[in-house]
């Protein structure tokens, strides 16, 4: 297992090869490099005690090293489980505050420090992902729990936009063998290609949370990720100036959007790096110069080596910064029995 951790002064991740930190190991990196022991925001790729018990464990995903996994441990679910009963769901939807109470509940239990090492991954532009879910699935991790989760999680992060697909500040939806539906979200044996969300709407969306609730008699259908900087293609494109240029973007009828919004493909961050709105199916484009423009586009990302495949555990989040992380979905394999159900909040950062 590599293990990572964070220097404080330069703000740049490193990493040693080692199967385990034994305890004399981790004094000696904690002095060494004067990071805070207890600080765990530090460190990744070894268990992380919390007061009095395991809280969770942090490590590099095996598929790519800017996805970082967070796996909560027993103890902690447990101890969620009564103040997660307060509420139900339709308390939930109906009432905004009684969401930032979960929130609460879930990051006092990691001393607070829960909140922090998410905030710095989803920021950071060499990670900006991660997956979290609990170690362990059991019978106490229904999909109401699941629900109560992510929406503990989202409002760690920031403030969830409303989805208008739904009508509410979150979306579950089925993708099963027969699909009649008017874009790709459903549809099984459709490869859904590399995009961004949020590019239809009015509402800013800095971030996205996906879970996998449920799933049924499932071969195929992994998350494709694109992380901007890794895509082989992005100097060409976002140095055309017609990716500058304002788009018109517009959405199908089970979006629930009646309005458009214009918005180009790429656009900047404070430091010059190139961010991305993009989604294939939407953009209307008003001349052949944007039309080829934006297949070159799908072309280069499609065919992009250095995307990443992943199969997300049921149960399990994957948090993406939407400027500079792309997601997409390899078909599934035919099966009239299969079932997956989906969960989706987005929305934007805290303001600090």
């Amino acid at each position: 297992m590599s293990v990572y951790f964070k220097k404080n002064e330069v703000d740049e991740w490193r990493m040693f090869d080692q199967s385990e930190l034994t305890s004399d190991e981790r004094n000696d990196l904690t002095s060494k490099f004067k990071i805070d022991k207890n600080d765990f925001a530090q460190f990744l790729g070894f268990t992380q005690v919390i007061k009095d018990g395991v809280a969770f464990k942090i490590k590099e995903n095996q598929n790519s090293k800017r996805i970082i996994d967070i796996r909560i441990e027993d103890e902690i679910l447990d101890k969620l489980i009564f103040p997660f009963n307060k509420f139900d769901i339709t308390a939930l939807e109906y009432k905004p505050f009684t969401r930032f109470t979960l929130a609460k509940s879930l990051d006092d239990l990691t001393s607070n420090k829960l909140s922090k090492l998410m905030n710095k991954i989803i920021r950071d532009r060499e990670t900006g992902c991660f997956i979290i879910g609990p170690k362990n699935i059991n019978s106490k991790i229904d999909h109401t729990f699941l629900v109560k989760l992510s929406t503990a999680i989202a409002h760690l992060i920031g403030i969830p936009n409303h989805d208008s697909m739904a009508g509410k500040y979150y979306a579950r939806f089925t993708v099963k063998h027969e699909d009649k539906s008017d874009s790709y979200l459903r549809k099984a044996y459709t490869n859904m290609d590399l995009h961004t969300d949020g590019t239809y709407v009015k509402e800013v969306t800095d971030w996205l949370l996906m879970t996998k609730i449920d799933e049924q008699n499932v071969d195929g259908g992994e998350t494709a990720m694109l992380h901007l900087d890794d895509w082989e293609h992005c100097e060409d494109l976002y140095n055309d100036p017609v990716g500058k240029q304002n788009f018109i973007w517009s959405s199908p009828k089970s979006k629930n959007i009646d309005y458009k919004v214009k918005h180009p493909v790429f656009s900047s961050n404070e430091n010059g790096k190139p961010n991305i709105s993009y989604i294939d199916q939407f953009p209307e484009p008003k001349n052949m110069e944007q039309g080829n423009f934006l297949q070159r586009l799908s072309d280069g990302l499609e065919g992009s080596k250095n995307k990443t495949i992943t199969k997300l555990p049921v149960g399990s989040a994957i948090i993406a910064n939407n400027y500079f992380w792309l997601h997409g979905r390899k078909p599934f394999k035919e099966n009239e029995e299969l079932s997956r159900e989906l969960l989706r909040i987005r929305g934007s950062f805290f303001i600090n």
